[in-house]
């Protein structure tokens, strides 16, 4: 399980990736793109999981699995909360991540499309890709692993549909980077106000998250402890600035890196929600999502989120990239290697 200090061999930066014990090999499943995603097949129920003699095994092999996929989807789960919660936690600690809680502590985060309130930044942009965002990268401690289970879900003309979830592959960001640029490593108390939202100022999970300032620095590119892989790790809705560089230069290398993630539809893929689909069970801090929530305007979405605490992002010389991870080409354009 957990190491007593929170840190393993592997969030050193031990190029030592963890590998799966097949346990998983007997489940129906298929790749949603050859980038992201996998997908379960109906009738596997992930709270059965949690009960077998090998559930130790299993959970393990779905984290190593998630980590190298970015997220996993299931349809028609009979998941408690309380399951939830468990999964969420033993996801982490399964693959030696520090020992970790919910976003909340001991609490279920509700994911919901109704607001108490009105706020927005300024005049409301109609491009839905700035709203791609990393769950909790705010905090010095982000997420490991998001489970998101959505029960209520909107409808038009009877039909269910909107509000669709797009993912979006870091790794294959980073693949895309030329050599040379690989090489190269308030406004939440505002909302809350306008939301009558009370922000928790005490321990939020991990004992290095507290206070009000909702500020974080972290590495622009990141390495995976589990797969060992680099990614590119910022996202338009919570990285304002890359440091040791001036504002402009800044502004430019992170609209190009934002500019990878939203034109790029071979590294993405979309989710189609159903009652009681739990399709987020991802790592938003190397994958970043982005909801589709303007296509539907008077129905309601509602899931519960679990969000358990990971380590401290770092980046490791010692990391490499997916597709020289795989063994596979890059075709992007460069003379030469692509990044390691």
């Amino acid at each position: 399980m957990s190491q007593p200090n929170g840190q393993s061999e592997l969030l050193a930066g031990s190029p030592n990736p963890l590998k799966s014990s097949g346990s998983l090999d007997q489940y129906s499943k298929i790749d949603s793109t050859p980038t992201i995603g996998v997908e379960f097949g109906r009738g596997i129920q992930l709270s059965a999981w949690l009960k077998e003699p090998n559930s130790d095994a299993l959970i393990r092999d779905l984290a190593i699995l998630v980590s190298e996929r970015g997220v996993a989807f299931f349809r028609d789960q009979d998941l408690t909360i309380d399951e939830q919660r468990l999964l969420g936690t033993s996801l982490g600690e399964l693959t030696l991540k520090p020992q970790s809680t919910s976003e909340l502590g001991s609490e279920i985060s509700i994911i919901t499309s109704e607001r108490k309130g009105e706020y927005t930044y300024g005049d409301r942009s109609q491009f839905a890709s700035n709203e791609w965002h990393s769950d909790i990268t705010f905090e010095p401690i982000p997420s490991d692993y998001s489970i998101l289970k959505i029960h209520t879900i909107p409808t038009i003309n009877g039909c269910v549909t909107g509000g669709d979830t797009l993912w979006a592959s870091g790794y294959e960001v980073y693949d895309r980077l030329s050599p040379s640029f690989a090489a190269y490593s308030k406004v939440f108390q505002t909302m809350a106000k306008a939301l009558g939202i009370e922000l928790r100022s005490g321990i939020r999970g991990s004992p290095h998250n507290f206070g009000d300032a909702l500020e974080a620095v972290h590495p622009v590119i990141r390495v995976n402890p589990v797969t060992g892989w680099k990614s590119v790790f910022v996202n338009r809705s919570f990285t304002r600035r890359i440091l040791g560089v001036t504002k402009d230069e800044s502004d430019k290398i992170l609209e190009y890196l934002y500019a990878l993630v939203d034109q790029n539809h071979n590294l993405q893929v979309r989710f189609k929600w159903e009652k009681n689909s739990l399709g987020h069970l991802g790592q938003p801090e190397q994958f970043p999502c982005c909801n589709v929530r303007w296509d539907y305007e008077s129905e309601r979405r509602v899931g519960n989120r679990v969000v358990s605490l990971g380590e401290k992002p770092y980046f490791s010389p010692n990391g490499v990239s997916r597709r020289a991870a795989l063994g596979l080409s890059h075709s992007y354009g460069w003379v030469g290697e692509g990044p390691k």
